[in-house]
């Protein structure tokens, strides 16, 4: 059975939590065609064998973009009518942060993009001010402009979904 997605759907949730997942499944569900946005960088074999994870779980019927920085410029030439997936926007906001990118413009510029694509769209992020106050100044940086991304995200969006240990809390909007 098919269902709508809203427009604008954040997912939301801490490392390994299921939100992945849960926000693959959601564009399953949806019927249409399928862009997957990966914003990861495989930096060492760690990582490697996480996109690689990820890759099977989702299996072979996606069209995949590997955008680590110009996610704005991507989302806005990505197919229309597909359903949109963008994983993560925590790996895209480090990416940005260690590339020494203008953070503020690069936010202000995906949000606008989100706000404007006639597809829907599900943006998986991570809640990082749920822990303890980073040691490094750098963690601390990051937790906060994370967590500003995070407020002015869900704001925007139509449906927030925050996933704890694989279950999924409405905490605005409704699931289609």
């Amino acid at each position: 059975m098919k269902k709508n997605l809203p427009n604008l759907t954040m997912v939301l949730g801490g490392a390994a939590s299921g939100k992945s997942f849960f926000a693959e499944n959601m564009i399953y569900d949806s019927g249409l065609s399928r862009t997957y946005i990966a914003t990861s960088q495989a930096w060492d074999d760690e990582m490697r064998t996480k996109i690689e994870q990820h890759k099977i779980q989702r299996g072979t019927d996606w069209t995949t973009l590997e955008v680590p920085i110009a996610l704005p410029q991507s989302l806005q030439s990505s197919p229309v009518g597909d359903a949109i997936l963008i994983d993560c926007a925590t790996l895209w906001l480090t990416n940005l942060m260690l590339g020494e990118n203008d953070i503020s413009a690069a936010t202000d510029k995906l949000l606008t993009a989100l706000q404007s694509h006639p597809s829907p769209v599900v943006i998986v992020t991570n809640e990082v001010g749920a822990g303890i106050v980073p040691q490094a100044k750098m963690g601390r940086d990051f937790r906060n402009i994370q967590g500003r991304f995070n407020q002015r995200l869900a704001a925007d969006a139509d449906l927030v979904v925050q996933v704890t240990a694989g279950l999924p809390h409405v905490l605005k909007g409704q699931l289609p």
